[in-house]
């Protein structure tokens, strides 16, 4: 009888994942991910308040160190963009970029932008300054002058006041080497008081940071919530499965094609151009691409690795893909294996001094290569993304275009 017993238990099939499952895991994926955000965003708030306490060399390289840290799972999260409203109406306040940093503080004197007014404002030299035609008293620095004021201000996307760039910036300065080796190099001297202070208004400066990092906290804070058992972004994707569904794809296969192969990679490469590189102050670009692509992965999967080492794990899309078409199943999760090996050779040329900035130099035939291999992992890979939407019977998705690919805007049949 025991054999028999253990003869059904083994026998019996395991039941198929479900869309109400897939949704409702999903939902768990993001909210672990974004715990991960804040806490390190948390770290990162206490590496900044002992910098402004006690500026050295040794303060300032902790707080960059612990900005870095803080990118790896943020970074992860932003496959639960685009087809999730809630997210995609917060993301810009956290993570918006190329931004014209002569708006928070003082630049070389050859920047400029003939298109924005504000791109030299210089708000930590200037207490008081015009805007839309208003006075505004700058005087204390918060985060509400920044998020409400400042950040996108007059309307302009490049006025990014908030959020991880705004923070780099700080922590680096801007990075004047071209595309030559060698990130931002602000000195520690720049938060220091009295006669010690270099760059001017380091008092500003430290409570312009400070500001800064405890709006990013509040901010990732707020989307913690939104994943709660009754949070608004947590509700959306499952209210109605089949559409929480197209919602994991849209955001796996926009991220993939016109955000990450086009716009963070592609562009960067045919303009040449240091300033379209996504992380420009800090040289960090290459992890930021790679852990996008395992972003996309996660999601697909199912799975996370938290900070702490531990792993999340459930009913994933894969599952789903799996039991309507083993082929587009294995071919899909081959090709996001291969995108998130293609990112990981960009990282370890970044790790070992040639980052991305240098890769995209006219002429760097080894860097052309490497950029373009994940390009095309990407997009292949996003054909699959769009064939998993077919499999599984969904209606057809738009993804997110990019005019630095072929097919800006494609659906991929």
């Amino acid at each position: 009888m025991r054999l028999l017993s253990a003869f059904l238990l083994f026998a019996t099939p395991v039941a198929a994942a479900t869309p109400e499952e897939v949704t409702r895991h999903y939902a768990d994926l993001a909210q672990a991910t974004y715990q991960d955000s804040l806490t390190s965003a948390q770290a990162l708030q206490q590496a900044v308040a002992a910098l402004i306490a006690s500026p050295s060399d040794s303060t300032l390289l902790a707080a960059r160190d612990a900005w870095k840290a803080a990118r790896i799972p943020y970074l992860q999260s932003e496959a639960f963009r685009f087809g999730n409203p809630v997210v995609d109406d917060w993301e810009g306040r956290v993570n918006s970029w190329p931004l014209d940093e002569g708006l928070i503080d003082y630049v070389d004197a050859g920047y400029g932008n003939e298109e924005n007014q504000l791109a030299t404002l210089n708000v930590i030299a200037t207490p008081k300054f015009t805007l839309s035609g208003t006075e505004i008293d700058a005087t204390t620095i918060t985060p509400d002058l920044i998020s409400d004021t400042l950040h996108e201000a007059d309307g302009i996307e490049a006025n990014v006041a908030s959020g991880y760039h705004a923070i780099e910036f700080l922590l680096w300065g801007q990075d004047l080497n071209g595309t030559g080796p060698g990130a931002g190099a602000r000195p520690f001297t720049d938060f220091a008081a009295g006669e010690a202070c270099t760059g001017g208004n380091c008092d500003r400066r430290a409570a312009y940071l400070q500001a800064a990092t405890d709006l990013l906290v509040a901010d990732l804070t707020e989307m913690v919530s939104n994943w709660d058992a009754d949070g608004p972004a947590r509700a959306v994707v499952t209210a109605d499965p089949q559409a929480g569904l197209l919602a994991i794809l849209t955001g796996m296969g926009s991220l993939s094609y016109g955000e990450l192969a086009g716009e963070r990679i592609k562009l960067g490469l045919m303009l040449n151009d240091p300033e379209e590189e996504q992380d420009c102050f800090s040289d960090n670009t290459h992890n930021s691409h790679f852990y996008d692509g395992v972003g996309i992965r996660n999601v697909y999967l199912g799975t996370y690795t938290r900070s702490d080492g531990s792993t999340v794990a459930g009913p994933a899309l894969a599952d789903l893909v799996a039991a309507a078409n083993p082929v587009v199943a294995a071919q899909l999760k081959t090709e996001l294996d291969a995108s998130v090996a293609a990112l990981q050779a960009i990282k370890e040329a970044g790790d070992a001094g040639r980052t991305f900035d240098t890769l995209i130099a006219p002429g760097n035939a080894d860097g052309e290569r490497l950029i373009m291999a994940a390009v095309d992992a990407l997009v292949t890979q996003t054909a699959s993304i769009d064939r998993a939407v077919t499999a599984l019977g969904l209606s057809k998705v738009q993804f997110e275009g990019s005019d630095s690919l072929d097919s800006p805007g494609a659906v991929f049949q």
